[in-house]
């Protein structure tokens, strides 16, 4: 591939809908850029998947310059512009914020929580240098406060500020740290590596929610086991995933769980859908963890341990959990093609109907449990009753 088909910082591959909000927001007066992982991933050579745009315009009136936006967030308000099936948060300039302002807020750029600032000041409060380069598609400009360009040539993950103090305030972000370096193949700056390990245990405070967003997206990754594997030798999944720490600290539990995660794509795990993606990822866990013979499904589904590592450890919803484990009760007829024949019609299209059939059979292809030709035969079951397709890259 010659440097030019690959993404760049070109409008060949910004989205047009992004490049409209920016132009329409200048055109009626306001300082406004593409800025963040769009921008980042665009210097580095990825296609990002979102585009966020910050302003010097106050969400009021972005929602009045531009079509479909909506003011959200009752805390810190950013408006979300919704094209499609695609949307873009557009954010407001922010600054940090002293004590002395928090208790006595009587400026005029401050709205509720919301303490408005300029570009640069914007700039320096967000996490990563890499994350504070501000584009201007328009003037085909870049703009950098924060060393963030040389960071990236040099393919260096770096704070912004003191580390420790930062991982302190938000230590969510030892994760991001750790997941941006694998995706971006970034290494990290050794003064944040060092706060990383001090800090591990600041992550016990992270909220559920937050880390459960974390782990999807560390399952997105390309190769995800090699992320956790680092989290394991930071001592970071002692702290918060403890269920997972102790498959790592078995090397033969380590290689299955390894090996059965590397096939979450060739099994085509849609890596978009959190159900399937935790689906994949507890498969591999639970072959690590219980062995690859069969497992006795009522008790597991009962398993008190097992309940609070997805519930507690992994985030996984009440109802992603329940498809799991019908996905789990259903595999073990993916054998009996020969008593599935025999039944009536309306009982094999009940079967190959069941909202998790297309999910077991993922999971079948993840532990090569069944041969091409049976793959074929339920593929074929489930276009004739479905006219749907599984879609796996074999």
């Amino acid at each position: 591939m010659s440097s030019q088909q690959r993404p760049h910082l070109h409008e060949d591959w910004i989205d047009s809908y992004a490049l409209r909000i920016v132009r329409n927001l200048q055109d009626a007066g306001f300082e406004t850029y593409l800025v963040g992982g769009c921008v980042r991933d665009l210097l580095v050579g990825i296609h990002p998947k979102d585009f966020d745009i910050a302003t010097s315009a106050l969400p009021n009136q972005v929602r009045k310059k531009v079509p479909n936006a909506y003011v959200i967030g009752r805390r810190f308000k950013l408006v979300l512009v919704k094209r499609g099936e695609t949307q873009f948060e557009v954010a407001t300039f922010r600054r940090n914020v002293s004590a002395e302002e928090l208790a006595a807020p009587t400026e005029d750029n401050v709205e509720g929580d919301n303490y408005f600032g300029t570009c640069e000041e914007d700039a320096k409060r967000r996490d990563f240098t890499a994350n504070a380069v501000f584009y201007d598609p328009m003037k085909h400009k870049l703009l950098d406060f924060c060393g963030g360009i040389q960071d990236i040539q040099d393919r260096v993950l770096r704070m912004i500020g003191d580390p420790k103090v930062r991982f302190i305030e938000d230590p969510i972000r030892i994760l991001r740290a750790i997941r941006l370096s694998h995706k971006l193949h970034f290494s990290i700056e050794t003064s944040m590596r060092a706060a990383i390990a001090e800090c591990a245990t600041e992550l016990k405070k992270s909220v559920l929610p937050r880390r459960r967003e974390e782990w999807l997206k560390f399952l997105r990754l390309n190769e995800p086991h090699l992320a956790f594997m680092e989290l394991y030798d930071l001592h970071i999944l002692e702290q918060i995933m403890p269920g997972l720490h102790s498959v790592f600290s078995d090397p033969h539990k380590m290689e299955i769980f390894e090996l059965h995660l590397a096939r979450l794509n060739s099994a085509g795990i849609r890596k978009e859908d959190p159900t399937e993606l935790f689906a994949g990822f507890m498969f591999a866990f639970m072959k690590a963890q219980y062995g690859e013979d069969l497992w006795n499904h009522d008790e597991l589904s009962e398993d008190p341990k097992l309940a609070y590592f997805m519930r507690e450890e992994a985030g996984i919803f009440k109802q992603e959990a329940a498809l799991f484990f019908k996905a789990l009760q259903l595999m073990s007829g993916l054998h009996r093609i020969e008593h599935y024949s025999r039944k009536g019609e309306r009982r094999q299209m009940a079967y190959v109907t069941n909202e998790a059939f297309t999910l077991a059979l993922k999971l079948s292809m993840i532990d090569y449990s069944l041969s091409g030709s049976e793959i074929h035969y339920w593929v074929q079951q489930l276009e004739k009753f479905t006219g749907g397709k599984v879609a796996t890259t074999h």
